[in-house]
C-alpha cells in the first residue's frame, strides 16, 4: 500500500541474490569465491588516502559543497581531459560532480526523460540503464551488440520507429559485461548517428583508465563537435580503487550537464569537500599507481584466461575492465550454469542474462580476487566440467 509501482515492478536486483546465497553456504562451511560483483579488491593509493587524511583535518572543508562539486574538483577534471585525452572543457558549464557515476546516470534519466519516452540501451549491458529507464517512466530498446562484430553498436539493426521514437542513447566502453574495447571511428559513427537523429549519446566510461597491452581507451569527447550531442560518465571507483568513496563525474553538453545538475541540486549536495579533493589530488596525478594496478589486473586476466581456455572454453582475451565473458556449454542456460557453479563449486559468477537477452549463453567473472584465488577457480572449473559440464 505503501510502496509506488514503479519500485514494485522492479525485479530484486539480482546481484543481492547471490550474495544471500553466499552467506547461507558460507554458514555452512563452504569456502565460497565471489567473482560476481565488479568491486576491485586492489587498495586505494596510499597518496590519496593521505590527501584525505589532510584535508579532512580542515573545518572548512565540513561544510556544504557547491552543488556542481567544488572548484578544485572541476578544475581536477579539466586537466585529466586536457592531459589524457586533449580535450578542452569548461569546469563551470562543462563538468559536474557525482557521487558516484552509477547516481549520476540513474538521475539523468529523471533529468530529462519524460514518461514514454523510450531510451536506446546496450544489449548486453550494464543493467543499472534499464531500471534507472524504468524508474523515470521511461521505455527502453535494445541497441544490439554481437560479439561477432566485436560488440560494437548496429544501428543498422534498430527499427525505423525505434530509432524516431528514442532521446537518448547510452554506451560504455571497455564494456561491462563484455570487456569490449573499442578505437575512435566508433564514437565518430555515434555521434553522427546521434546528431542525425537528434539523440543525444550517454557514454559511460567508467572503466576508461583500466586497459591492458599499451591500449588506451579513447573519449567520446575526442570526435570533433561531440559536445553537441554527447556526455562522458567517469569514476575513480575502477580507475583509483575507490569504490566506496562514491565520487565521480559527468562532462560535455552543457544543456545535459545543467538538467543534471538542477535535479541534483534539489535532492542532494553533492559528496562530502574532504573526498572531492582527495579525488582532484588523484586526477592531477601521474598516473603510476593505475598503471601499477593494471598490470596486476593484466596478471590475473593472462591467468584467468588461460585457465578457461585449456578447461575448453570461449572467450576473447580482454584489453580493459576488470572482467572475462566466457561462453557456457550447451544445454545450459546462463542463470542455471552460475546457479550450479555456485552450488557444486563454490564460485560466484554473474549469469549473462543479468545484463539483456542477448547475454544468454555467457557467464561475467570478475577479476576481483588475488592469483592465488584465480588458481583455485581455475582448479574448481577444470574439476567441475570433468563431471561432464563440459564447455563446447
Amino acid at each position: 500500500m505503501y510502496v509506488s509501482n514503479k519500485v514494485k515492478d522492479l525485479p530484486p536486483y539480482l546481484f543481492s541474490r547471490f550474495q544471500k546465497r553466499k552467506e547461507a553456504l558460507k554458514a555452512q562451511g563452504v569456502d565460497v569465491i565471489d567473482l560476481g560483483i565488479g568491486a576491485p579488491d586492489l587498495p586505494t593509493p596510499k597518496f590519496i588516502i593521505d590527501k584525505l587524511c589532510e584535508e579532512v583535518q580542515n573545518p572548512s572543508n565540513h561544510r556544504y559543497s557547491p552543488y556542481d562539486g567544488s572548484k578544485e574538483f572541476r578544475e581536477a577534471v579539466a586537466y585529466f581531459y586536457q592531459n589524457h585525452y586533449g580535450v578542452e572543457l569548461d569546469p563551470d558549464t562543462e563538468i559536474l560532480a557525482l557521487i558516484g557515476s552509477k547516481e549520476g546516470i540513474a538521475n539523468l534519466m529523471q533529468a530529462t526523460i519524460n514518461p514514454g519516452d523510450r531510451v536506446l540501451i546496450p544489449d548486453p549491458g550494464y543493467p543499472v540503464y534499464q531500471t534507472a529507464v524504468h524508474l523515470a517512466g521511461g521505455y527502453s530498446t535494445y541497441l544490439p551488440l554481437d560479439i561477432d562484430n566485436g560488440y560494437v553498436p548496429m544501428f543498422d539493426r534498430l527499427l525505423a520507429e525505434d530509432i524516431q521514437e528514442a532521446k537518448l542513447m547510452f554506451l560504455n566502453y571497455p564494456g561491462n559485461p563484455t570487456a569490449a574495447t573499442v578505437e575512435l571511428d566508433t564514437f565518430v559513427e555515434a555521434v553522427a548517428f546521434g546528431g542525425k537523429n537528434q539523440i543525444a549519446v550517454i557514454h559511460d566510461a567508467a572503466y576508461d583508465l583500466v586497459t591492458f597491452d599499451g591500449y588506451k581507451s579513447p573519449s567520446i569527447l575526442q570526435v570533433p563537435k561531440a559536445k553537441e550531442v554527447a556526455i562522458e560518465f567517469g569514476s575513480l571507483s575502477k580507475s583509483f580503487n575507490m569504490t566506496g568513496w562514491r565520487i565521480g563525474y559527468v562532462v560535455g553538453n552543457k544543456e545535459l550537464i545543467k538538467a543534471l545538475h538542477t535535479y541534483k541540486s534539489n535532492i542532494d549536495t553533492s559528496q562530502f569537500l574532504s573526498i572531492q579533493k582527495a579525488a582532484a589530488h588523484a586526477l592531477k596525478s601521474d598516473l603510476a599507481d593505475v598503471r601499477k594496478h593494471n598490470e596486476i589486473f593484466k596478471v590475473r586476466m593472462e591467468r584467468m584466461y588461460k585457465g578457461l581456455t585449456d578447461a575448453g572454453f570461449q572467450l576473447d582475451k580482454p584489453r580493459g575492465s576488470i572482467f572475462v565473458w566466457p561462453k557456457i556449454p550447451p544445454g545450459y542456460l546462463s542463470g542455471d550454469f552460475a546457479h550450479k557453479l555456485l552450488e557444486e563449486a563454490g564460485i560466484i559468477v554473474t549469469p549473462g542474462t543479468a545484463f539483456g537477452p542477448s547475454g544468454e549463453g555467457y557467464i561475467r567473472i570478475a577479476l576481483s580476487v588475488e592469483l592465488e584465488r584465480i588458481d583455485e577457480v581455475i582448479r574448481r572449473i577444470k574439476e567441475f566440467t570433468s563431471k561432464g559440464v563440459r564447455p563446447s
